[in-house]
């Protein structure tokens, strides 16, 4: 799932495509995908692209009506979930765009193309079978509940120690799940939250009452960082570049088995019913193996 160094990298790649031309085409093929219909998406035809947003993992495409007024613009909001992606072409297909009802397909479908006046565009797609991608064509993007409710971003100047001593306080919770809560702090998911924890050297289970003053300092640090880094090295890389990019950057999440650049103990991982974690032993529990969590307790 792209989080936010990689949604932030697609707003900027879109962004510099795409200023200023005019929408010649907007056509759903997964009908399911589409979470509005007020406005309907053909409102975007004749609109010209004014700019992208982030919010959190959400992507978001203002337009702005041919003669309109600045409250006359009109977003085209999406999140792309676990399967899903942006695939930009420099000649968008002409041919129609035949409407589908179900999943059923295991490879990447089409969700929307989107043509442009230039002969470029792009298509949301999506992966698996479990279809997830929402598209929303809203008037405001606080429309949407999911964008309305987010957290923090973790790095907008709103989220500092105190604020982070805040949310780890108001509730005992394990703190990967804590970084991973979108009403929380928006934008960070299983991977970077992964990636974080090592770098801050912590459990994913470590409970959030249970941090010091200092230890709230060093996760907000490794949390501000560690995002701060892959939105570098994301920065300016193709959409189709970004997934193996992603990869390559891991130094734990993903890499079950191999070696922790750190310490050089091996990276060890939690399974869950639907997804997994990874961890160093060394660096984040002090040596202790973490169990299955399917089996919900620790290995003393």
């Amino acid at each position: 799932m792209p989080e936010l160094p990689e949604v932030e990298a697609l707003a900027g790649f879109l962004a510099e495509r795409t200023a200023g031309r005019a929408v010649v085409a907007a056509d759903v093929a997964a009908i399911a995908a589409l979470k509005t219909f007020d406005p309907p998406v053909t409102a975007l035809v004749g609109c010209t692209i004014a700019g992208w947003t982030r919010h959190g993992k959400w992507l978001d495409m203002r337009a702005s009506p041919a003669g309109g007024a600045p409250g006359d613009d009109l977003h085209l909001v999406f999140h792309l979930s676990r399967g899903g992606w942006v695939r930009w072409k420099e000649q968008a297909p002409t041919t129609p765009v035949r409407p589908r009802m179900g999943g059923g397909t295991k490879g990447p479908a089409l969700a929307l193309r989107v043509r442009l006046d230039d002969g470029a565009g792009f298509d949301l797609t999506e992966a698996g079978t479990r279809k997830r991608l929402a598209v929303h064509v809203v008037r405001d993007p606080e429309e949407i509940e999911q964008v309305r409710t987010l957290g923090v971003d973790p790095l907008a100047d709103g989220f500092d120690v105190p604020a982070l001593a805040g949310l780890l306080a108001a509730k005992n919770q394990q703190v990967k799940g804590l970084l991973r809560d979108q009403h929380a702090i928006a934008g960070i998911g299983n991977a970077y939250s992964d990636e974080i924890l090592h770098v801050a050297r912590f459990s994913p289970f470590k409970l959030t009452r249970s941090f010091t003053d200092a230890e709230v300092a060093a996760l907000h640090d490794a949390t501000v960082a560690t995002l701060r880094d892959a939105v570098a090295a994301a920065a300016g890389k193709p959409a189709a570049e970004l997934k193996d990019a992603k990869r390559r950057g891991m130094r734990v999440h993903g890499r079950t088995g191999e070696t922790c650049p750190v310490c050089g103990d091996v990276v060890r991982e939690v399974s869950f019913a639907d997804r997994s974690l990874q961890y160093c032993a060394t660096c984040q529990t002090g040596g202790q193996v973490l169990a299955d969590r399917r089996m919900s307790k620790l290995l003393k």
